[in-house]
């Protein structure tokens, strides 16, 4: 699907339009949560507020200027989608975006703040998606897939070679999966650059996509998806997406959507960081004691979306 050249390419055409984000070390907690030395990837601190701004700015830089005269679409749980919406404002084309029915109102009001016009529909992002593709058809705009387009697969890759030059002596890098454009762009660069890297998937125990397609050793499409995070609620992902990562990955945790709140809460409390529920999901895998790491060891957990979720 991609390769470590897409992913430095995809850096170099979207350097002028993202930040660099933030790695801190977490210290001087009120309570240790890993004996391991553990950071954090701030991409709360992103464009938008999440690192879905890599792979759409990166799909919006290689996208035919004349494809998107009338505009552009995508299906998004949020994040997403407010890349897409940033990336029609950096083109001067309208963009319509479309969410499900779980997507926060903190979420939606950002998306109009952009400039969108949003559309609610299906109640999880595979039924959302169908509407999405339709618009796309009849108003011949352009669609912007949120994890199965070579082009956002790469730019999310970017992530990868930023961590790694901010600390090469990292032993393993907790990230959350939605549909997976995330963790397979990065687990491209990662492998590729440092082979001994552990990669660990967080999913929500309400929608286990790779979870239980890394069981199968094929793409599952679940029956149901029952968690309320909006920007993790996949119901499938997609056949090249999974064949790339499938052996990359080294291990998928599950965890519930309560212990992603209270970690969001916990990284407002202990780091001032607003984290969206999906944001806090690598550390609430690290509170609830699923992973478990030694001392000596150096782990990065991913802060991938910014929110209002750990402030209340």
């Amino acid at each position: 699907m991609i390769t470590l050249d897409d992913i430095r390419q995809a850096r170099q055409r979207i350097a002028p339009h993202v930040r660099r984000t933030p790695l801190v070390q977490v210290d001087a907690l009120s309570a240790p949560v890993t004996e391991a030395e553990l950071w954090l990837k701030l991409e709360c601190l992103q464009v938008t507020g999440s690192f879905k701004a890599r792979g759409a700015t990166n799909k919006l830089l290689a996208t035919p200027p004349q494809d998107m005269a009338r505009g552009v679409t995508t299906a998004s749980g949020g994040n997403h989608g407010l890349a897409v919406a940033r990336a029609a404002k950096l083109a001067g084309v309208p963009a319509t975006i479309f969410v499900p029915t779980n997507v926060t109102q903190a979420k939606i009001e950002k998306l109009r703040k952009w400039g969108a016009t949003v559309e609610v529909v299906g109640s999880v992002w595979n039924e959302t998606n169908l509407s999405a593709l339709a618009f796309a058809h009849d108003k011949g705009c352009a669609y912007f897939h949120p994890f199965a387009d070579p082009y956002v697969v790469a730019g999310q890759g970017t992530l990868a070679l930023e961590l790694l030059e901010q600390q090469p002596d990292l032993d393993a890098v907790l990230i959350a999966i939605g549909g997976g454009g995330l963790i397979t762009g990065m687990a491209v660069a990662l492998k590729a650059l440092k082979p001994s890297i552990r990669i660990i998937g967080i999913e929500p125990t309400g929608a286990p996509t790779f979870h239980a397609s890394l069981a199968a050793g094929h793409v599952v499409k679940l029956d149901k998806v029952t968690t309320r995070v909006a920007t993790m609620a996949c119901a499938e992902t997609d056949r090249d997406v999974f064949a790339t990562s499938r052996e990359l990955i080294d291990e998928v945790v599950l965890i519930d959507d309560d212990d992603m709140l209270e970690a969001a809460r916990w990284l407002w409390f202990e780091m001032g960081l607003a984290a969206d529920l999906s944001g806090a999901a690598a550390a609430a895998a690290l509170r609830k004691g699923v992973l478990r790491f030694s001392a000596g060891q150096k782990i990065c957990a991913l802060v991938c979306g910014a929110g209002p979720e750990g402030l209340a």
